[in-house]
């Protein structure tokens, strides 16, 4: 040390490293994010819900056979029948067998919402065993 000079200080030399923890943290973020949505991407499958694989239905005693047609008719057991008859019957049949099961066949090209109303009016009747009715394919569609 000479006399009257200060010390000086080298400066610090540039870090030539990359800093890997930003990284990976952002990594790990992005992975718990796809991880969380994956499931929900299942809903994007087009799916034909008439048509399914599975064994062939057994024919129940108790079973009641309510048919929509693909011009929107109703038929309850091979019969036409309107939408109060049809109340009235469900409700007389739910009353006789609570556990009464109802076999539900639409046609493919019946509209959803008319399902869900025919649904509703065998459910409002007493009647919670609904079963839906599909013919297996015969072919694999592409």
């Amino acid at each position: 040390m000479a006399f009257g000079r200060l010390e000086t200080h080298k400066p610090h030399a540039p870090m030539s490293e990359i800093n890997v923890t930003p990284m990976v943290d952002v990594m790990l973020v992005l992975l718990v994010i796809f991880i969380l949505t994956a499931p929900l991407m299942t809903s994007a499958i087009r799916l034909d819900l008439p048509q399914a694989e599975g064994g062939e239905a057994g024919a129940s005693p108790q079973a009641l056979s309510l048919v929509v047609d693909a011009q929107g008719t109703v038929y309850l057991n091979d019969k036409p029948i309107t939408a109060e008859a049809l109340r009235l019957r469900l409700a007389e049949a739910a009353k006789r067998n609570p556990n009464a099961e109802l076999e539900l066949r639409a046609d493919e090209s019946v509209p959803y919402g008319r399902i869900v109303e025919t649904m509703g009016l065998a459910q409002k009747a007493g009647l919670s065993r609904i079963g839906f009715v599909a013919q297996t394919p015969s072919t694999p569609k592409r």
